[in-house]
């Protein structure tokens, strides 16, 4: 009786540890010409981009300093640009100068140049309205700001795109 017992248990661990290890899907492979600085776990943001309204076009990531510099024009310190190519979220990796407080805002062109059907994000996912959209207001530094420490930080960024005069995510 206590075969029976023990060999569902071990089915469940067996099958809780194929979860553990399972293979990472192909979206967690970071993207860009900086790839294996993610990889090889140096300081960088791996910023993990979901929510596309298409799958076509250009995804760029500024990356800045926490401060009051955050969407100054040039003020960025590190851009990458990467195709928007394949389902699921994008991965895209971006190395920062060092450890430190930074912020970053992501930009899907659609159509690969700028339109009115590009959608965005930001660091911390801050909400943003049509209103500071058409304004140009900053999200807070607060709401936005990330630390890297070391090793590669996981940020994710929601895209949200204008649609019929609000902002609102692709699945909404």
């Amino acid at each position: 009786m206590s075969i029976s017992v023990r060999v569902p248990l071990l089915t469940a661990a067996a099958a809780a540890t194929a979860v553990l290890f399972a293979p990472v899907p192909a979206a967690a492979v970071p993207l860009g010409p900086h790839a294996g600085i993610c990889e090889a776990g140096k300081p960088a943001a791996l910023v993990r981009v979901n929510g596309f309204k298409s799958r076509t076009g250009l995804v760029t990531v500024k990356l800045y300093r926490s401060n009051a510099s955050f969407l100054e024009k040039g003020a960025y310190i590190r851009k990458v640009e990467v195709p928007v190519n394949r389902s699921g979220p994008i991965d895209v990796c971006v190395p920062v100068p060092g450890n430190g407080d930074y912020a970053l805002s992501v930009r899907h062109e659609v159509k690969g140049k700028k339109s009115s059907a590009d959608g965005g994000g930001f660091s911390g996912n801050p909400s943003v309205s049509f209103l500071d959209v058409v304004l140009k207001r900053k999200p807070s530094l607060n709401k936005v700001t990330f630390t890297v420490d070391g090793s590669p930080r996981v940020v994710p960024v929601t895209l949200k795109y204008i649609s019929g005069g609000s902002v609102r995510t692709a699945s909404s």
